[in-house]
Protein backbone atom coordinates (compact mmCIF):
# COMPACT_ATOMS: atom_id res chain seq x y z
CA UNK A 1 0.00 0.00 0.00
CA UNK A 2 1.02 3.55 -0.76
CA UNK A 3 1.75 6.40 1.26
CA UNK A 4 -1.07 9.03 0.43
CA UNK A 5 1.37 11.48 1.35
CA UNK A 6 4.41 10.83 -0.91
CA UNK A 7 3.78 12.09 -4.41
CA UNK A 8 5.09 9.64 -7.26
CA UNK A 9 5.14 10.62 -11.23
CA UNK A 10 5.98 8.48 -13.69
CA UNK A 11 6.50 10.80 -16.31
CA UNK A 12 9.76 12.04 -17.24
CA UNK A 13 10.81 15.66 -15.95
CA UNK A 14 10.51 17.50 -19.59
CA UNK A 15 7.38 16.81 -19.67
CA UNK A 16 6.60 19.79 -17.75
CA UNK A 17 8.28 21.93 -20.38
CA UNK A 18 6.06 20.22 -23.33
CA UNK A 19 4.06 23.18 -24.81
CA UNK A 20 1.59 23.27 -27.41
CA UNK A 21 1.99 25.34 -30.53
CA UNK A 22 -1.39 27.81 -30.87
CA UNK A 23 -0.55 30.53 -33.20
CA UNK A 24 -0.16 30.29 -37.09
CA UNK A 25 2.65 32.21 -37.55
CA UNK A 26 4.68 29.54 -35.22
CA UNK A 27 3.00 26.84 -37.62
CA UNK A 28 4.39 28.70 -40.38
CA UNK A 29 7.65 29.08 -38.94
CA UNK A 30 7.94 25.74 -38.50
CA UNK A 31 6.83 25.07 -42.14
CA UNK A 32 9.48 26.95 -43.40
CA UNK A 33 12.39 24.86 -41.25
CA UNK A 34 13.57 21.95 -41.44
CA UNK A 35 11.24 18.94 -42.10
CA UNK A 36 11.88 15.17 -41.93
CA UNK A 37 9.30 12.80 -44.03
CA UNK A 38 8.81 9.36 -42.58
CA UNK A 39 5.71 6.84 -43.69
CA UNK A 40 3.03 7.94 -40.85
CA UNK A 41 3.96 11.83 -40.76
CA UNK A 42 6.22 14.91 -41.60
CA UNK A 43 7.78 16.40 -39.09
CA UNK A 44 8.84 19.85 -38.98
CA UNK A 45 11.04 21.35 -36.41
CA UNK A 46 12.78 24.64 -35.83
CA UNK A 47 15.42 26.23 -33.23
CA UNK A 48 13.52 29.42 -31.92
CA UNK A 49 16.78 31.15 -30.92
CA UNK A 50 15.35 32.50 -27.82
CA UNK A 51 15.92 32.02 -24.25
CA UNK A 52 12.68 30.41 -23.51
CA UNK A 53 13.93 26.16 -22.51
CA UNK A 54 10.12 24.90 -23.35
CA UNK A 55 10.08 22.29 -26.05
CA UNK A 56 6.81 23.10 -28.12
CA UNK A 57 5.12 20.88 -30.26
CA UNK A 58 2.50 21.25 -32.54
CA UNK A 59 -0.39 18.96 -34.24
CA UNK A 60 -1.79 19.39 -38.20
CA UNK A 61 -4.80 17.09 -39.49
CA UNK A 62 -5.83 18.26 -42.79
CA UNK A 63 -9.39 17.26 -44.21
CA UNK A 64 -7.07 14.99 -46.05
CA UNK A 65 -7.29 12.88 -43.58
CA UNK A 66 -10.87 12.32 -43.53
CA UNK A 67 -13.93 12.68 -41.15
CA UNK A 68 -13.72 14.44 -38.06
CA UNK A 69 -13.50 11.24 -36.12
CA UNK A 70 -10.24 10.30 -38.81
CA UNK A 71 -8.44 13.59 -37.94
CA UNK A 72 -9.23 13.46 -34.12
CA UNK A 73 -7.91 10.03 -34.08
CA UNK A 74 -4.44 10.90 -36.06
CA UNK A 75 -4.24 13.90 -33.54
CA UNK A 76 -4.64 11.95 -30.67
CA UNK A 77 -2.15 9.53 -31.93
CA UNK A 78 0.81 12.04 -32.95
CA UNK A 79 0.17 13.63 -29.38
CA UNK A 80 1.13 10.39 -27.75
CA UNK A 81 3.83 10.02 -30.15
CA UNK A 82 4.95 13.69 -28.84
CA UNK A 83 4.71 12.56 -25.26
CA UNK A 84 6.36 9.11 -25.49
CA UNK A 85 9.36 10.49 -28.00
CA UNK A 86 9.74 14.54 -28.41
CA UNK A 87 8.93 14.80 -24.34
CA UNK A 88 12.71 12.79 -23.79
CA UNK A 89 14.30 13.53 -26.83
CA UNK A 90 13.11 16.77 -28.13
CA UNK A 91 15.96 20.13 -27.19
CA UNK A 92 14.78 22.63 -25.34
CA UNK A 93 14.14 25.90 -27.56
CA UNK A 94 12.78 23.78 -30.36
CA UNK A 95 9.35 23.73 -31.86
CA UNK A 96 7.84 20.91 -33.66
CA UNK A 97 5.30 19.97 -35.50
CA UNK A 98 3.64 16.92 -37.06
CA UNK A 99 1.53 16.75 -39.26
CA UNK A 100 -0.57 13.84 -40.24
CA UNK A 101 -0.55 11.69 -43.59
CA UNK A 102 -3.84 10.00 -45.15
CA UNK A 103 -4.48 6.50 -43.83
CA UNK A 104 -0.67 5.85 -42.66
CA UNK A 105 -0.94 7.95 -39.51
CA UNK A 106 -4.16 6.18 -38.24
CA UNK A 107 -3.02 2.97 -39.44
CA UNK A 108 0.24 2.37 -38.72
CA UNK A 109 1.79 0.59 -35.78
CA UNK A 110 2.50 2.63 -32.81
CA UNK A 111 5.51 1.09 -31.85
CA UNK A 112 7.20 1.73 -35.59
CA UNK A 113 6.40 5.22 -35.49
CA UNK A 114 7.70 5.76 -32.15
CA UNK A 115 10.72 4.48 -33.87
CA UNK A 116 10.61 6.71 -36.76
CA UNK A 117 9.90 9.69 -35.06
CA UNK A 118 13.16 9.01 -33.20
CA UNK A 119 14.70 9.11 -36.32
CA UNK A 120 13.17 12.33 -37.63
CA UNK A 121 14.23 13.96 -34.42
CA UNK A 122 17.83 12.81 -35.46
CA UNK A 123 17.51 14.02 -38.64
CA UNK A 124 15.97 17.75 -37.95
CA UNK A 125 18.87 17.95 -35.17
CA UNK A 126 21.68 17.51 -37.71
CA UNK A 127 22.74 20.55 -39.53
CA UNK A 128 22.45 20.48 -43.13
CA UNK A 129 25.49 19.86 -44.89
CA UNK A 130 27.20 22.60 -47.09
CA UNK A 131 27.82 21.53 -51.07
Amino acid sequence: MTDPKVETTDTPPAVSLLQTLKKRSDFLACARARKAPMPGFLLQGRARMDDDPAVRVGFTASKKIGNAVARNRAKRRMRALARAVIATQGRPGWDYVLVARPVETVSRDFANMTADLAKALARVHTPPSRK
